[in-house]
């Protein structure tokens, strides 16, 4: 019997998603949890895998199409099978995702006439750089095609390749520009010495060839080292929201993930019930989940967590500036692992291993003492790591 393929709803809030790529076609036979297409919400990016046997008989959208969540995208079933009887009034969903462009249209504020903003899309152009010479600065046709002109002429000549870009690529630029324009960030930066963790890593990893310890790493223990420093300085670990700081009585961790999708942030909940080889297990299951395409969207919104942790260490980056995940006040960045000179006591010197801390935090919520003690503090967890695997 035919079966329909349904766009999944992904939250609450999610009322269309984006078709990105289908990776089967029409008339394709297809297996139980082959992956059938790639979607994106305004949180992430997903794929649906099929749930059946059969043969993809029909696809009622394409790429780039904006669909309603729930609502039929593809038949799989038996050659010869109806599949026309599933396919939704096209009106309905164009309804439905005119009614969400609209509204994201709306929040932008942007004066464009209709006929301008079709044209805009069709020629790939971003209106909302577009300098309008309509009444009370509306942006007309005739703007559009003098910023076309003129990108033509500028690039004439020239080799190129443009690439639309994704809707999570403008989600995080939105962000990150929002992040940066609407708050006070200054970061500071420590070292701390890791002679501990590294010998501690070492340990693990001798105990790993046995077969009798969790793959605990680097960053599992500095994150431990972070909730720990977040339970003595709460007011890091805090949202500032206008005229009120809201600060949480569980430490929410976000760590940055990086996938072939995009950058995600999924928070893990009060992680500081949790101990190193708890905290350790959770940290991987996440990051698994945001490259497979799986994680729960409501885990990457930005208030999901209280506090979050970037780690550039691996790449060899030795300093960097992280932006706060707004509402979020603080972000910490780790570097890699430098060896720098250091007393080592009774007249002697030597090289010791230092891995470098940035916070960026946001001046209006933070003062500059509170977060230079703050960051000591993760200085001090780090140096004086003493928790057992357990």
């Amino acid at each position: 019997m035919a079966i329909p393929v349904i766009m999944p709803r992904q939250g609450q809030s999610v009322e269309t998603c984006i078709i990105t790529q289908w990776t089967k076609k029409k008339g394709e036979a297809v297996k139980t949890g082959d992956i059938l297409f790639s979607y994106e919400t305004d949180k992430a990016s997903f794929d649906v895998e099929a749930q059946d046997d059969g043969i993809l008989l029909e696809v009622f959208f394409q790429d780039g199409d904006e669909v309603p969540v729930l609502t039929n995208v593809a038949v799989i079933g038996k050659a010869g099978e109806d599949a026309e009887s599933f396919r939704v009034a096209t009106a309905t969903v164009n309804a439905t995702a005119a009614a969400n462009a609209t509204a994201t249209f709306s929040n932008h504020r942007l004066r464009i006439s209709p006929r301008a903003k079709t044209m805009a899309a069709k020629l790939g152009l971003n209106a909302s750089v577009v300098k309008g010479s309509g009444p009370n600065g509306r942006i007309i046709v005739r703007d559009i095609e003098t910023a076309t002109a003129t990108a033509a002429s500028l690039h004439a000549g020239l080799e190129y390749e443009e690439k639309k870009l994704s809707n999570i690529r403008k989600l995080i630029a939105k962000a990150m520009y929002e992040s940066i324009s609407t708050s006070a960030q200054l970061t500071h930066h420590l070292s701390a010495d890791v002679r501990k963790l590294l010998a501690l890593r070492n340990q693990i990893k001798a105990d790993l060839d046995k077969g009798s310890s969790p793959n605990i790493t680097l960053n599992d223990m500095i994150c431990f080292a972070v909730i720990r420093a977040l339970e003595k300085f709460p007011e890091v670990n805090s949202h500032f929201l206008g005229e009120v700081a809201r600060t949480f009585k569980k430490v929410h961790l976000g760590l940055a993930v990086d996938t072939p999708r995009g950058l995600m942030v999924p928070a893990i909940q009060n992680a500081d019930d949790l101990s190193l080889k708890g905290l350790s297990m959770r940290l991987y299951e996440v990051a698994e989940q945001c490259r497979k395409g799986n994680i729960n969207p409501e885990l990457l919104a930005s208030n999901a967590a209280s506090f979050t942790v970037s780690n550039l260490g691996n790449y060899g980056v030795e300093i960097f500036t992280p932006i706060i995940n707004l509402p979020q006040v603080a972000i910490l960045g780790v570097n890699t692992i430098i060896h720098r000179p250091a007393d080592l006591g009774d007249g002697a010197f030597g090289f010791i291993p230092m891995i470098g801390l940035s916070l960026t935090y946001d001046h209006r919520a933070v003062d500059g003492g509170p977060a230079t003690l703050f960051l000591r503090e993760i200085k001090y967890q780090i140096e004086n790591f003493e928790e057992k695997i357990v």
